[in-house]
């Protein structure tokens, strides 16, 4: 799922598992986890599992992944990459720092967000884009998820390349769906995925990044994903 938000170059690795073998984590990777409950251990070791092979991908030979700041994953040098990790889903993209300079994933359950965590994570403005939560079960998109997500994706691009935290309301968020089958509702229809673009304005700026940083969001199976990329000459694109 999350390659389809991704280009070429970047290398993706996913899975549905909520755990994997004994083993698969690096003595240095066990110590950071030695003392945690089973759910973090089982969401540190898929994601890393999806990582390895992503490193594959890219023609690499495995390494440990370990974390820095808030959690932000250490790659080797000359990579870039993001983890997500989500109920049902988890997901690594790398790409080669020659040619993608930041990029960052997130996925979430298709859900709405808890009661009280919309208000603290939206903008007046974009609220009123996404209009009220839609209730469960009637097959409609929970955009407040939606945005939820890219802002994470947004953070998850920003912070590398900038070692400074975004705020959830630092960012001005816009949507354009541009597939999925709907009813006259404008909701999605049968098991085609609902998928599209989304803006980013940044209400915080930094000369190492534009000011507005575009992604793509995808909902499949019950999740929600997005992805954000940023190329090293983006100063070109904008005609800088």
């Amino acid at each position: 799922m999350i390659e389809r938000l991704l280009p070429a170059d970047v290398s993706c690795a996913a899975t549905r598992a909520e755990t994997v073998p004994d083993g698969t984590l690096f003595p240095e990777e066990e110590a950071l986890v030695a003392k945690s409950v089973a759910k973090r251990r089982n969401d540190f070791a898929t994601a890393r599992a999806c990582a390895r092979r992503a490193m594959a991908g890219l023609g690499l030979p495995p390494v440990a992944v370990l974390h820095g700041h808030r959690g932000r994953p250490l790659w080797p040098e000359g990579v870039v990459g993001s983890l997500t990790h989500c109920e049902g889903y988890r997901a690594a993209a790398l790409a080669r720092a020659k040619g993608v300079l930041s990029l960052g994933i997130d996925a979430e359950p298709h859900a709405p967000l808890p009661t009280g965590v919309r208000e603290l994570v939206t903008l007046p403005a974009e609220r009123a884009r996404i209009g009220p939560p839609a209730p469960e079960g009637r097959g409609e998109i929970h955009w407040d998820r939606v945005l939820f997500s890219a802002k994470e994706s947004v953070f998850k691009t920003w912070y590398p390349v900038t070692g400074i935290e975004l705020d959830f309301v630092q960012a001005d968020l816009t949507f354009h769906r541009t597939g999925g089958r709907s009813g006259n509702d404008g909701t999605p229809q049968g098991d085609t995925a609902a998928e599209g673009t989304f803006a980013a304005r940044l209400l915080l700026t930094d000369p190492a990044l534009p000011t507005t940083l575009h992604g793509q969001w995808r909902i499949e199976d019950g999740i929600v994903a997005t992805a954000v990329l940023v190329r090293p000459d983006w100063r070109e694109d904008e005609g800088a």
